[in-house]
């Protein structure tokens, strides 16, 4: 799921991330899915900071407007 948001245009990457409970659903799968890729550091606190801050959703909707990626989420 990770590559598979990295691989999406820019558009469907902020409307996914602009609809509040679709962002949260988004983001979660998007973590776990990186984790399971790729355990590292930045994976695992990305998906802890992903699960208890719910304000860290709108943080990656700029992270991805600017890097085309989430914030503490590489695949």
């Amino acid at each position: 799921m990770a590559k598979w948001f990295q691989k999406q245009s820019r558009l469907i990457q902020i409307l996914l991330l602009l609809i509040p409970i679709v962002n949260w659903v988004t983001e979660v799968l998007v973590r776990i899915s990186a984790l399971l890729e790729k355990m590292d550091l930045r994976n695992v606190l990305g998906v802890i900071f992903g699960l208890i801050i719910p304000i860290f959703g709108w943080l990656d909707l700029v992270w991805v407007l600017l890097f085309k990626h989430m914030v503490l989420c590489k695949a």
